[in-house]
């Protein structure tokens, strides 16, 4: 009787097996540096996606200096400038 052939894990990554290292293109990363995320996290799918938002996350550029006041201002309208239809409605 033949044995059945054991499946790896599904959770984590064997960058050894070809077909799973092309499986993570889709993260759209180098070899090299999936390679540094699996040495720093472990093989773990999850933990390497984790790396990969967070990574991702410190790319953002950091939101415009706008003061909140002047933004405020520029969106509202005065009391003295609503029409007398607007006023019943507010």
């Amino acid at each position: 009787m033949q044995a059945k052939k054991r499946l790896p894990p599904r959770s984590t990554v064997d960058l050894s097996d070809l077909k799973q290292a092309k499986a993570l293109r889709r993260i759209r990363l180098s070899e090299g540096e999936v390679c540094r995320i699996v040495e720093r996290t472990g093989a773990s799918i999850a933990a390497i996606g984790k790396e990969v938002a967070l990574q991702r996350a410190n790319r953002l550029p950091p939101p415009a200096d706008v003061p909140a006041a002047a933004v405020i201002a520029a969106t509202e309208t005065a009391p003295d400038q609503l029409s007398s239809g607007d006023v019943a409605a507010a």
